[in-house]
């Protein structure tokens, strides 16, 4: 046992600490030199930066950071669809055609973007929803990076959601 004298204590007391007590973590605590730079102060893995190991979630990343900050873009979402079996149960996520990310401009008309990678292609139920939102009086295309957000969104006509068109001029 070690003797520590607590002055922070209102009263004086001592406490006893047994040596060698495990910490509140269960491995015990080893002193060792430096880390490597994958582990932490402690010798943990440490949780590096997320690669995308498919060229379409690095994609969607993109376009969705490119439709959040896009002036004419009031909200989007991302839409998740597939399915799953949860217990016994099959559980349908999405709808067949559905796109990657759901939106409002700020005009009110609904935006449908489907993310693809470079050599991905649309799947003919995802060609005929785009098509749907473009027939409706919406904005839907295929995006494959922030350029094509842009090209189909131009800043300079973004209005301010009561239909008169904004001039914005990057600076």
């Amino acid at each position: 046992m070690v003797r520590i004298s607590a002055k922070h204590l209102s009263a004086p007391e001592v406490l006893l600490v047994p040596i060698g007590a495990k910490p509140y973590r269960v491995a015990p605590i080893s002193t060792k030199p430096a880390p490597d730079i994958e582990t932490d102060l402690l010798g943990d893995a440490l949780l590096l930066e997320r690669k995308h190991a498919r060229p379409e979630a690095a994609a969607l990343q993109e376009v969705l950071m490119a439709l959040s900050a896009h002036p004419a873009v009031a909200w989007v979402e991302r839409m998740n669809s597939g399915a799953a079996r949860i217990g016994n149960r099959f559980v349908r996520f999405g709808w067949p055609g559905c796109p990657d990310v759901l939106g409002q401009l700020r005009d009110g008309r609904l935006i449908g973007v489907e993310v693809k990678a470079a050599k991905g292609r649309l799947r003919p139920e995802q060609a005929i929803f785009l098509e749907r939102i473009r027939l409706a009086g919406g904005v839907g295309f295929m995006a494959r990076d922030c350029r094509d957000v842009f090209r189909e969104l131009p800043i300079n006509t973004a209005t301010n959601g009561g239909g008169r068109s904004v001039v914005y001029s990057p600076e």
